[in-house]
Order: C-alpha cells, then structure tokens, then sequence
C-alpha cells in the first residue's frame, strides 16, 4: 500500500506513473477522527489540540494538495483530465451553521482553497483540466461511526450508492467546469 501523506509516497507515485499523461484520479484521503491517537472532533474551544489541528491539516488539505503538485506533469497538455477530491460540506464557510468539529471543517475550508487554486492554475497549464470538490453525503464508513445515530432517516447512505452517485455528478459537469464544489446531487456547495 502506497502511503502519499508522506514524501516517499509521493515520489514513489511520481515513479510509477511517469510521464504518462492522467485523464483521472480520485482522491478520497481524509480524516475526522482517530481513537488511537486521541483525536476526535472538538465541540468547543477548550476541546482544540495543536497536535491534532496539525494532523488533521495535513491529511485533509495539505495531501492533497502535494498529490496535485506531483502529479502537475500528468497533467499538462491538450488532453482531458478529471481531479476530483472528497471534501464535505462542513468544510462549507458559507453553510456552518452548527459550529464545532473545528479543525476538519478548517482543514476541508482549506483543502477547498487549495483544489479552488489549482484548478485556475491547472487550466493554465492544461485548458481540458478540471478540479472538483465533491461532498459524498454522510456515508457509512468508518469516519461517520461515532456519529452515525444522530443522521436523520435516509440520510446516512452506502458507498456504493455514494461512488454511483458521485461518478454520475463528474459525467454531467457543467461544460466540464472546473474549480467547483458540488454534493452527492450535483447540488453546488457553498464555499
């Protein structure tokens, strides 16, 4: 298993895919919780850990970020090229109304920033590239067990009907528009 949190990851990523051009990855790295290492999200202030703030930063925004950049080459050119990166609508500036989790919804703002960024500068380099952000929904995977008793009935949905969802959301980009944040629905989500 390739682990592209850390430089060699990455560089042995860059090994294998060469210079070959990418029409698609998916990244779907992230992190809200960790019980081993103590980590959960915070409901308050008092509840904030540098440690934790910093983990979460670096899994959430920063990975993927350094995963675009070593991928840049791949990109570049004249040929179609898809980048779409799980975010989650708590990262959304615009849509917290609920407060807490604050060092994922700041690590998702920021991982917003950084794909929004790239996308200007990848179109730049390569006018087929798109960039999206895409909220799954609450999914049942291991990173919504803590607080899955509290998703309301119907909201909490499976990974395969999430991948069907979110592939179909990427097939019907508008003009193939790049540096969007959008839902499981296609639905825009505010920045």
């Amino acid at each position: 298993m390739l682990d592209i949190s850390q430089t060699d990851g990455l560089t042995t990523l860059q090994q294998h895919v060469q210079d070959r051009p990418l029409h698609f990855v998916f990244n779907a790295i992230g992190m809200l919780h960790d019980a081993a290492s103590g980590i959960a999200p915070e409901k308050k202030l008092t509840d904030l850990d540098a440690e934790a703030m910093t983990r979460l930063f670096h899994i959430n925004a920063i990975t993927p970020a350094l995963l675009l950049k070593s991928l840049e080459g791949n990109f570049k050119g004249r040929h179609q090229a898809l980048f779409a990166s799980l975010s989650a609508r708590v990262g959304s500036i615009g849509d917290n109304r609920l407060g807490g989790w604050y060092a994922y919804r700041a690590s998702k703002a920021a991982h917003n920033m950084l794909m929004k960024t790239a996308a200007v500068e990848l179109r730049r380099l390569n006018p087929e590239m798109v960039v999206v952000c895409l909220h799954p929904g609450t999914t049942n995977t291991a990173l919504s067990l803590p607080f899955q008793e509290r998703v309301p009935e119907g909201k909490l949905f499976t990974p395969a009907f999430v991948a069907e969802r979110l592939l179909a959301v990427l097939d019907e980009l508008p003009q193939r528009e790049s540096g969007l944040f959008v839902d499981w629905a296609g639905e825009p989500v505010p920045w």
